[in-house]
């Protein structure tokens, strides 16, 4: 049966999680995050209590920089830490952190774990859509860098655009949660 990584890219507390830095969107995005999570940890407790199949496995991306950089999200600061942790011993969560925008990038071996897991999906949510959500699903090499002065709003759906013209598809967050909610599963 197939499986799902739920990747949760950046959801950390600079930028989501404290009035004076968070991002004009954190709020929606906490929301969202929420209710996303909440729906996949119940399927997951529902499939393994069905014993039938293994649940998503959700991937908690942690980004993380050094203080010489001049960064804040510095391990072990408050900034760094995750506005949505994983849970502990939940074996269908892991926590993966990175230094550079691309998840795959700083963690070479991921795409192998993930394969390795039963892996052939993933879905992606998170913070500055431009950066590491996008980076993370092109698997690119390369930054991404707008300096036009563009609007939130404006990049997400570039990179939307980008991203459907790539192959992928975009389900509104809703839609999938009902999707998921209906199937029994992740997908």
């Amino acid at each position: 049966m197939p499986r799902t990584a739920l990747f949760v890219i950046d959801i950390q507390n600079e930028l989501a999680g404290n009035p004076q830095t968070e991002v004009p969107s954190a709020a929606r995005i906490r929301a969202a995050g929420e209710r996303i999570l909440a729906a996949s940890r119940a399927l997951a407790g529902h499939s393994a209590a069905a014993g039938d199949q293994k649940p998503a496995l959700t991937v908690f991306v942690q980004h993380e920089e050094s203080p010489e950089s001049g960064g804040t999200l510095v391990r072990d600061t408050e900034p760094w830490k995750l506005v949505f942790p994983p849970r502990d011993g939940a074996s269908d969560e892991i926590l993966v952190a990175k230094t550079t925008q691309n998840t795959f990038e700083s963690n070479p071996d991921l795409a192998d774990k993930l394969k390795d897991a039963g892996v052939d999906h993933i879905v992606a949510f998170g913070l500055q859509s431009e950066y590491c959500v996008g980076e993370t699903c092109k698997g690119a090499h390369s930054t991404y860098h707008d300096g036009q002065g563009k609007k939130a709003a404006e990049i997400e759906r570039e990179i939307e655009e980008m991203l459907v013209g790539r192959g992928a598809k975009l389900v509104p967050w809703e839609n999938a949660v009902s999707q998921w909610q209906t199937a029994g599963v992740v997908h």
